[in-house]
């Protein structure tokens, strides 16, 4: 295994047709989203600056034919985090990402990995590794085939099952009261 700088991870779009990440965590603790969260949940407003680079990376490849996709497995009732994902996650969208949404409860058949990924085509697996606080993500490419077929195989599960973005919002599992 290989840790990746962001730029070698970004360089995975340049040469991928289709982009998978598949995020398994209710909540992270990525610095970078602390002062936007922190607006979110006292009502203040954010200009979202901090997500124009990822919106330009999506634009970018997307309309370089590259398919850039997201499954994030969440538990109902939500975090407080994964409400606020849902509420910012249009803006994604409208530049070309397909963000979906399953909840856990309906993966107990699924083989899902301890760690999230990219999948660039069927032939990378890159895994996005936090510690336990999930404040500070790590890029690790990886060879291992085994791990790589496991990761395939989930992806494919979760990938049938979930619902798109603007089908979840409006879905009974937005209705039960957050977990703060």
């Amino acid at each position: 295994m290989a840790q990746l700088s962001d730029d070698d991870f970004r360089q995975h779009f340049s040469r991928a047709k289709r982009a998978f990440h598949l995020e398994l965590k209710d909540s992270y603790h990525v610095d970078s989203e602390a002062e936007p969260f922190r607006k979110w949940r006292a009502g203040e407003h954010d200009d979202h600056a901090w997500r124009r680079p990822w919106q330009a990376l999506v634009r970018e490849h997307t309309s370089a034919g590259c398919l850039i996709q997201r499954v994030r497995v969440v538990t109902v009732p939500h975090t407080l985090y994964t409400r606020w994902l849902l509420d910012i996650a249009g803006d994604n969208v409208k530049a070309g990402e397909d963000i979906r949404y399953l909840p856990r409860h309906l993966t107990t058949d699924v083989d899902l990995p301890e760690e999230d990924c990219w999948l660039f085509d069927d032939e990378h697996l890159v895994l996005t590794m936090f510690p336990g606080d999930g404040r500070v993500g790590v890029f690790v490419a990886t060879d291992n085939s085994h791990l790589l077929r496991r990761y395939l195989a989930a992806r494919d599960r979760v990938w049938e099952r979930a619902m798109p973005h603007a089908e979840y919002i409006h879905s009974p599992h937005m209705n039960a009261e957050p977990i703060t």
